[in-house]
């Protein structure tokens, strides 16, 4: 897993976000989206020993454009400075929880769940929760998965109980998550050691029971 030429393309874009610059290093762009696009590639069929369900997918259905969309933005920066994937069964659009990773000098991670998913999705999630809270506390407390995932996403979370669920629920801290996701820091050392499909796989498959878990509740919204 070859990553040398995306961190230096993407080092030099930060410095140098402008439309005129990406044209005179179209070429480098065309060469290392390929390069991120068999990565992806690479995590699928890695992906595939463990968790049945990931299904066939095209790594370009995986990948997101590097092209921002500026219109109701104050940054008008026309390319992000990152390549992210996020392998999930069905595609991007499905609903699914799935697995990210995303590529940037400085600020490199992985992780998986669902961000922002739907009313209905996100209402199935935290029925199965309150259903089932100690199978649900068992995966995120298991100390193999906090060696990874320290702390569940807290940065948008509910103040209150959401509506419809016991107030005095002895585990509602855990219902007022807006986005069910578990992610950890790469460090650009570990992204250019040549061993980062090592580090993702061994990170992946602790993520899998919590992806399962999650999937499950949305299986049934979908019913």
């Amino acid at each position: 897993m070859e990553v040398v030429e995306i961190f230096q393309f993407l080092k030099e874009l930060r410095k140098n976000n402008n439309r005129e610059w990406f044209g005179d290093n179209r070429d480098r762009y065309d060469i290392t989206k390929k390069q991120f696009e068999d990565i992806t590639e690479q995590l699928i069929l890695m992906l595939a020993k463990f968790n049945s369900n990931i299904g066939i997918l095209n790594p370009k259905d995986c990948v997101y454009r590097i092209f921002r969309d500026v219109r109701f933005s104050s940054d008008k920066s026309p390319y992000k400075t990152n390549y992210g994937t996020y392998i999930v069964p069905g595609g991007r659009k499905s609903g699914y929880a799935g697995y990210y990773l995303h590529v940037e000098p400085g600020n490199s991670f992985l992780g998986g769940g669902v961000y922002h998913p739907d009313k209905d999705i996100l209402k199935a999630v935290r029925e199965e929760i309150y259903i089932f809270p100690n199978e649900f506390i068992k995966i995120i407390n298991k100390p193999s998965f906090k060696s990874h995932f320290p702390i569940l996403y807290q940065d948008d979370k509910l103040k209150n109980a959401p509506r419809g669920f016991d107030k005095d629920f002895e585990h509602i801290d855990l219902l007022k998550h807006k986005s069910y996701l578990a992610g950890r820091e790469i460090t650009d050392e570990e992204l250019l050691s040549g061993n980062l499909l090592s580090i993702i796989e061994e990170s992946f498959k602790e993520l899998f029971p919590f992806i399962d878990f999650l999937n499950g509740a949305i299986n049934l919204s979908k019913q």
